[in-house]
């Protein structure tokens, strides 16, 4: 009995310890593995304690699972914090001050309690305040003192508009009366400066008081002080303003509010000892003023720190305001963000404008209203939710931790685990007190052991009901000596089982197994095994539990034998909060509905939006009820509708229901209404269908007829009967007699089945939509019709976009449709499959050799295969979608080509069958359905046209046009489609149409994207469903909504993926497993984008490893030497903008691993990342978007690495833009002003359009009038002319950029135009952009026009202002800064053109800037000519892209580059280089990148690459770049050995601008360059015309100023002229600025001019960070 029991005891030892492992994250009890009561109690919040001396479960446990093994409830040790409310005295909303309820309270919390509490918050409207005004008392601010002098009167109506109870101070600062930050010459001290009074540190003026008048007559007294250096000492004023209560007269229960003014910076800590005055002592936070209010202490302590002001601010209830000038605006914004409230208002150079900013600060403070709690012990969390009303209410969640930096709560010290919150609105003075502590329980019972107790065989004592047993004792029960036990096997061996510990462990003192494997085996004898419970879905125990003993325990919330059902039926709430809708069951977590025949939702409710709306979805089950006829006129179906019907005799107006519908029923032919509405009655879950009892019948016929009815369908049966004999033959001959009859020509009839859709744009998952066409009449016989859709028919005949012609000779794309005359498998449903690939090159073989009739036809593209639903009898044939490109006027031709070979049944070789096809535009489409004999009802694949430049509301309009084969009328000839578009704040999307994971994944991790058009927070429901794969059986189905939140763009939906059960192992030839996700019910204003759908596609494994797991493949077979082959089949998909999937086949021979290397296309593979993973897949992340990467994979072993795979490519997605570059204004007049920005520092795709917004503004920055909108679709026109701006007022421009992804943020600025100076006299100039009128329209499509136009503005010119963040660093990049780790490569990449534009995106440090350049440089001495090149020849290859160059050291330089484009093999490449300023050019014949060793440190080099084929030389791409490092003063051309280099390059000079002073002349300006490689001695600038003729003329200009200008004579009008300016060094030539303009002139019209500056600069100095990789 006693072996027994000292087995059961160290079964439930072992047992304790793997319940620990299965509730390591959710049973913290079980967890603590707590060895006393005390212990237990003090784990977390619901531990108890078992005491009892026969309980045999774990003792310290959650309370429900304590009681479920066993223990007497009564037994049970626990614990209990409290909550008390000392004091709590009701809101008076009469006692205007700031009021919180309760006031007191103390609460208790065991460790990882949470407790609510509601808390009430008042805030009067006008309740008493404070306002203590603290002013800059140097020399600069003297003006400033002045204005505020006079400012009396308004100010007391200020504070009296603020407060009806309000007080006013006043305090001067300068700084610290000691050097250097004073003079202290004693006559200096006297007076620093005239009529001024001796410097101080800080004084109080006048205490807070409620006289005006007094306030006034003393602040007239004040004079200014001065001091030395530029920052203040005000940091000192404040805290003494903060703690000296009683000296500056705070009030308790009002709103202090403390406005800083000062035109300048401020001293900090440390600043004191460090700016050479030598004060040590830290503040002591203390009030130091004298009697007469002056600040003692100011030369024996420092100045305060930042976070010291922010407590004692904080402590004392006081609001910052900071109301400063421009000169220091940008440092108190920074201070602004520490403080948990305070404002920064902008002050004018005078401070004229104090009081506005000071009332705007108030009105800010007011709205900025937080709650926060104040002196939290660290033990605490505090959390503020759900705010509202006059009176705020808000719930306040306190928590107090369990664990803090892997400590117990517990075991902190006594400070850190309770004290006195003080929760309060950070605008307020009263607050809740809170005192909370830490409750750490004590157990009684081990106050009381049992010493040497029986149970414990007197070898322990028994505490608590558990033996503590004695030095030498072993056992729950102290009945085992650790040195004279037994080791006989027979004490592990288990009844039934012959090996000692089940032959899985070792049998160790007092009959103890120790399991060889504990994370497989368990139990007292190693009986169980952890793997062999019961699974779902593939997961042990669903993932939601842990094997123990054999069955799985289920984590909280969950049941069922595999885990797999939650307890809860959440899952099955449905949008009213009932369970499945009342009709369905929920079981398992799911509902059960009952089928309907109506699609459901997952809680059975109907799904309106899978279907095409309510009224479609109730049509049949209101036909069945109220007139026993339709789909569902049988009985049985009938009784499955989800809805009764109720017969009216009027029916309600279709505004006060959900949907008002009509149908005609195909019985009688008689039109039937009804209404559909939501019950009022929420416990009701049926709709409410009210049907009209009367029907509308057409009138009948007369009786009379019948007769000659009856003698007629004789006489024409006869005819019927006579035309078959004669036509037996033909049967285009029978139908042409039957056209002949206009009895049978009228009895059957084709046209559409609905008059109007109505759709949403944001609902939309197509962008096509299936409209069905019907046939009534006799069924026999084929008929054809012709159809045609044009959108846009909304649109007057006057419109602007209808009065606007497209070009007839641009290119477009024609998508068109055929159905194949062959039947549609699977295959030819995935793109990779050889059945689709080889489909698709015959397709375009075929059509490419039909369509090269057409006079400027490209080759077709984008081929895909689907079949189409509601086609008839070829509906499962295959329909071909693709693509052509041709000119847009060839319209007609291709539309009739493409008839006459579908007539033909054969496009060349390729056979389709005839009477379908379809043609498209970008407007209008038209296409041919077929009805073959017997089916009545076909569906029309019509394009919607979806764009983003659509109305709000657009109509297309779908026509039935004729019917050329067949003896069909037309009779519903039109059907209207309505498209409501939405103004999204929001777009979400899958990335991609379709996905493809491997089973062995496990998980298929879907990205959902979202494009940010109004940021905030938003949602969307997504949800999978069946295709060929599932669900249980493939993967486990998924639904549910993603909410996003500010700023968040990519979330992830993982779908587990399932492995193949045994049967479906073994099967051949298995059908490919397909789900789709789909997007749906998106909210706050968001809707869905280009895919919202995708498909995910399961794969097996390959065929490789299914051979190897049947044996088929030895597993132990590796190559030679026992290195591992390389990995098969890699393949590389890009998931988004950052990421990657790689996958490959599995290796034989049980590698231990794979590597995978990557990097960014034109690096070394040495500079690879490396990723090992332990699966043949690999997930890469935080890749640039838009970025070209390279990569190969290894398996490695024992014996190393194996060999790698041959690398493969792959491109990362586009992801928005970033914000455009700085914005530059060329003021024309104070009305008229050109605007241009630069490119996006991160393009991350191709730029495809630019949009600007421009907004009137007053001087706080908010509009006062409309903004206007600008769309620019051309992204090379970068500028844009506005006219008619208002006089004197200041706007706000906004430009953002837009990719195929979407639109990025937005670069703004803020300009006056009457503020900028004027040169007279001039004429403006205009340049050859987009031109905005601003009095015109609010949409930009009306008033976009180009300068083509006769344009006139008038006279005067501006000098441009540039407004960004382009002119902060010197253009050098530190090493350690961003390139952490101590790399010693530099990367700088340039993309350029001949003679176009270098662009660059850099990375990195935080920060994004862009630069571009013209890089051509002028034929001369020591220069380089780079030619114009023409339209390549075919096979010549393309200009080099990404030109990136390496720093090896200071005199060594890695050149490479990105392969071009070419038709025809590259056969090598040329690199040129050369000095800059002159010197031999050394010409290089390299592969694809060279190393350039023995330059010359710190001088600039050009750089010409271009690549060669078999037919010749390509186009050159340029850079300059010059490797700078410190070199020895000895021998200015040898580096300092060690010491760091950087890349830089030189820049060209500034922006060009051109006035022109009369018909033939114009004077052209430019400023200095901001990095000119050496000393300026002057310029080159050179003219010549654009288009060639003439000559090339050359003006020196001498001088280095920082505007240079030059006046050009002897021009010639309306002829474009190319100038280009270049500064002359001490140590060469620099890089050029080019631009072109034209001066035109018309009869009776002032000349103007016609710019296109190049208005870009190199790669200059106002580069401030660089990222070591370029993309």
């Amino acid at each position: 009995m006693g072996r027994w029991r000292l087995h059961l005891s160290v079964g439930l030892g072992l047992l304790a310890v793997l319940l620990t492992c299965c509730y390591a994250e959710v049973n913290y009890c079980f967890a603590s593995r707590a060895k006393t009561c005390s212990q237990c109690l003090q784990a977390g919040k619901g531990c108890a304690y078992c005491p009892d001396e026969t309980f045999n479960g774990p003792r310290c446990d959650l309370y429900e699972n304590i009681l479920a093994h066993g223990c007497s409830a009564a037994a049970v040790i626990t614990a209990a914090s409290s909550m008390k409310i000392e004091k709590n005295q009701q809101i008076n909303m009469k006692l205007q001050q700031s009021q919180v309820s309760p006031q007191q309270m103390s609460m208790t919390f065991l460790p990882g309690e949470e407790k609510m509490v509601d808390v009430e918050v008042f805030a009067p409207t006008k309740g008493p305040l404070d306002l203590y005004i603290l002013m800059d008392f140097s020399n600069s601010m003297a003006d400033d003192l002045d204005n505020l002098k006079r400012m009396g009167k308004e100010l007391a109506l200020l504070v009296e508009k603020l407060s009806d109870d309000y007080t006013i101070g006043f305090g001067k600062f300068v700084d610290k009366v000691i050097e250097p930050q004073t003079d202290m010459r004693p006559i200096k001290l006297a007076q620093p400066w005239p009529n001024s009074d001796p410097p101080f540190s800080f004084k109080n003026v006048i205490k807070l008081t409620k006289d005006l008048n007094f306030f006034n007559s003393e602040l007239q007294k004040e004079r200014i002080s001065g001091n030395l250096d530029a920052p203040e000492g005000g940091f000192d004023a404040i805290l003494q303003a903060a703690v000296c209560t009683d000296q500056i007269g705070w009030r308790q229960h009002s709103t202090h509010l403390l406005v800083f003014s000062t035109e300048s910076a401020f001293h900090y800590e440390s600043d004191g000892a460090n700016v050479l005055s030598g004060i040590l002592p830290r503040n002591d936070e203390k009030c130091h003023l004298d009697e007469n209010d002056s600040y003692t202490e100011d030369i024996n302590q420092d100045y305060p720190s930042i976070p010291t002001l922010i407590r004692l601010l904080g402590k004392h209830n006081i609001i910052p305001i900071f109301a400063v000038t421009n000169h220091s605006y940008t440092y108190y914004m920074k201070l602004e963000e520490y403080f948990p409230i305070a404002e920064v208002g902008l002050l004018q150079e005078d401070s004229s404008n104090i009081l506005q900013v000071m009332e705007t600060a108030f009105e800010n403070i007011r709205s900025k209203m937080s709650i926060r709690a104040e002196e939290r012990p660290k033990a605490f969390e505090a959390q503020f939710l759900s705010t509202s009303g006059r009176v705020g209410k808000f719930k306040m969640r306190l928590k107090a931790q369990r664990m803090i930096d892997e400590e117990p709560v517990c075991q902190m010290d006594p400070d850190e685990k309770e004290g006195t919150m003080r929760v309060k609105p950070t605008t307020f003075n009263a607050a809740v007190n809170v005192k909370a502590s830490v409750l750490c329980p004590t157990c009684d019972c081990e106050k009381t052991p049992i010493t040497k107790a029986a149970r414990c065989h007197g070898n322990g004592d028994l505490v608590c009901g558990k033996c503590q047993c004695y030095d030498g004792w072993l056992s729950t029960f102290c009945n085992c000596s650790a040195s004279a036990s037994a080791l006989g096997a027979n004490q592990c061996t288990a009844p039934g089982i012959s090996e000692p510990c089940s032959g899985r462990g070792d049998c160790l003192e007092c009959g103890t197994c120790v399991c060889y494997n504990p994370d497989q085996f368990e139990g007292p004898y190693c009986q169980y095994d952890k793997t062999q419970c019961n699974r779902y879905g593939g997961f042990l125990c669903n993932d939601r539990g842990s094997c123990i003993m054999g069955q799985c325990a289920c984590t909280e919330g969950w049941e069922g034998n595999a885990c797999e059902c939650p307890k809860s039926n959440q899952t099955c709430l449905d949008a009213k909060g009932g369970v499945c809708n009342g009709r369905g069951k929920c079981v398992c977590g799911r509902c059960e509905c009952p089928d309907s025949g109506i699609e459901m939702t997952s809680t059975c409710e109907p799904n309106f939006q899978a279907q095409l709306g309510v009224c479609e979805a109730t049509r049949s089950c209101v036909q069945c009820q109220a007139w026993k006829t339709g789909q569902k006129k049988e009985k049985e179906e009938c009784e499955k509708c989800p809805f009764k019907i109720v017969l009216v005799d009027e029916l309600k107006e279709k505004e006060q229901v959900m949907d008002s519908c009509s149908f005609r029923d195909e019985d009688d032919d008689c039109t039937f209404h009804y209404t559909v509405e939501n019950p009022k009655d929420p416990t009701v879950k049926d709709l409410e269908v009210q049907v009209l009892e009367k029907k509308d019948c057409p009138p009948a016929s007369l009786l009379w007829l019948l007769p000659l009815l009856l003698f007629l369908l004789l006489l024409l049966g006869l005819l019927l009967l006579c035309c078959w004999k004669y036509c037996a033959c033909c049967k285009s001959c029978c139908q042409s007699c039957l056209a002949l009859l206009p009895c049978c020509r009228r009895g059957r009839m084709v046209g559409f089945k609905e008059d109007e859709y109505l759709l949403r744009q944001s609902l939309l998952t197509s962008d096509h939509l299936d409209t069905p066409m019907v046939r009534t009449g006799p069924p026999k016989g084929t008929d054809v019709v012709r159809w045609k859709v044009t959108d846009n028919v909304h649109r007057a005949p006057n419109h602007p976009q209808v009065l606007m012609k497209p070009n007839p000779k641009e290119t477009i794309q024609y998508p068109v449709s055929l159905r194949l005359n062959r039947l549609f498998s699977e295959n030819l449903s995935r793109p990779e499959s050889r059945d689709s690939e080889q489909l698709r090159k015959d397709v375009a073989d075929n059509l490419n050799e039909v369509y090269k009739q057409i006079p400027g036809a490209q080759k077709v593209q984008k081929t895909s295969f689907r079949m189409q639903r509601n086609a008839g009898k070829r509906q499962d044939f295959t329909i071909m979608d693709t693509v052509l490109s041709a000119p847009r006027s060839s319209y007609p031709d291709i539309v009739k080509l493409t008839e006459k070979n579908v007539q033909s049944g054969n496009f060349r070789d390729l056979k389709v069958v005839p009477g379908y096809y379809t043609v498209a535009t970008d407007r209008e489409a038209a296409g041919a359905i077929e009805f073959q004999e017997g089916v009545e009802s076909v569906d029309v694949h019509v394009p919607l046209f979806v764009k983003d430049e659509d109305d709000d509301k657009k109509q297309l309009q779908v026509e039935a046009k004729d019917v050329p084969l067949g003896i069909a009328e037309i009779g519903k000839r039109f059907v209207n489609i309505t498209i409501i578009k939405e103004h999204a704040s929001s777009v979400f999307s899958f990335l991609q149409p379709a996905y493809s994971y491997s089973r062995q994944d496990g998980v298929a991790n879907i990205p959902i994207s979202r494009e940010i058009i109004e940021d905030g927070r938003t949602q969307v429901s997504y949800r999978t469903r069946d295709l060929t794969a599932k669900d249980k059986k493939d993967y486990v189905t998924v639904e549910g909504d993603l909410a996003y939140g500010p700023g968040e763009t990519q979330k992830l939906v993982p779908v587990r993926l399932l492995e193949l059960g045994e049967g479906d192992g073994l099967l051949e030839d298995k059908q490919v497993k397909q789900f789709v996700m789909d997007l749906s019910n998106p909210r706050q204003g968001a809707k869905l984008g280009r895919y919202p759908r995708t498909t995910v596609t399961i794969t097996d494994l390959p065929e490789f490893a299914q051979l190897t797991q049947k044996g088929y493949i030895n597993q132990k077979c590796t190559s030679p030497g026992g290195h591992l082959p390389s990995p098969e089949n890699l393949q590389a998909k890009a998931t988004g903008p950052k990421n990657i999937h790689l996958n490959w086949d599995p290796l034989p021979g049980n590698p231990m691993g794979y590597k995978v290397k990557y990097w960014i296309y034109g690096d070394q593979e040495k500079d690879a990342q490396v990723l090992d993973v332990k699966t043949p897949q690999a997930n890469l992340t935080n890749l640039y978007p838009y970025c070209d990467y390279e990569m190969r994979v290894c398996g490695y072993n024992v014996m190393g690495d194996g060999y790698d795979t041959d690398i493969v490519s792959c491109q990362t997605l586009e992801d928005v833009p970033g914000e455009p570059g700085r914005l530059a204004f060329n003021v024309i007049s104070p009305t008229v002003t050109q605007l241009s920005w630069a490119e996006p520092a991160e393009t991350n795709g191709n730029i495809t359009a630019y949009e600007v917004i421009y907004t009137p503004i007053d001087d706080d920055l908010k509009p006062v009038g409309a903004a206007k909108k600008v769309k620019i679709d051309n992204p090379k026109k970068r500028m844009l002319l506005i006219e008619n701006l208002k006089d004197a007022q200041t706007y706000q421009y906004k430009v953002r950029a837009k990719n195929s992804v979407g639109w990025g943020p937005f670069r703004d600025a803020s300009i006056n135009l009457a503020s900028q100076p004027t040169r007279p006299l001039s004429i403006p100039i205009i340049p050859d952009i987009p031109i905005v009128d601003n009095e015109a329209g609010d949409e930009y499509d009306g008033y976009l026009m180009y300068s083509d136009d006769v344009l006139k503005t008038p006279a005067g010119s501006k000098t441009p202002s540039v407004s960004g963040d382009d002119y902060m660093m010197n253009g050098k990049w530190d090493q350690n800064f961003l390139f952490p780790g101590g790399s010693t490569t530099r990367n700088l990449s340039a993309s350029s053109s001949p003679v176009s534009t270098l662009s660059s995106n850099y990375r990195g440090g935080g920060s994004s800037f862009t630069t571009e350049t013209t890089t051509t440089y002028m034929s001369g001495p020591g220069r380089v000519d780079t030619s114009n090149y023409a339209r390549l020849s075919p096979g010549v290859p393309d200009t080099p892209s990404r030109l990136v160059f390496s720093a090896l050291g200071p005199t060594a330089l890695k050149v490479s580059w990105q392969e071009p484009h070419c038709e025809k093999d590259i056969l090598g490449y040329c690199v040129l280089y050369q000095l800059l300023n002159g010197g031999n050019c050394k010409d290089l014949v390299v592969p694809n990148s060279v190393i350039i060793q023995d330059l010359l440190p710190n001088h600039s080099y050009l750089f010409k690459v271009k690549a060669q084929s078999q037919e010749g030389w390509g186009p050159e791409r340029e850079g300059v770049i010059t490797i700078e490092s410190a070199v020895d003063p000895k021998s200015p051309l040898s580096p300092m050995p060690g010491s760091p280099f950087t890349l830089s390059t030189p820049s060209a000079p500034g922006p060009l601008v051109f006035t022109a002073l009369s018909p033939d002349s114009l004077q052209l300006s430019w400023e200095k360059p901001r990095k000119p490689n050496g000393d300026i001695l002057g310029y080159v600038v050179t003219c010549e015309q654009l288009h060639g003729g003439g000559d090339v003329r050359s003006f020196q200009v001498n001088g280095d100023s920082t505007e240079t200008s030059l006046t050009v004579p002897n021009l010639t009008e309306n002829v474009p002229y190319k100038f280009k300016v270049q500064a002359r060094t001490t140590q060469g030539f620099g890089p050029e600025r080019e631009g072109i303009i034209t001066i035109e002139s018309q009869d009776g019209i002032s000349p103007t001019s016609s710019m296109n500056v190049n208005d870009n600069i190199p790669l200059d100095s106002r580069t401030s960070s660089i990222q070591r990789v370029l993309c």
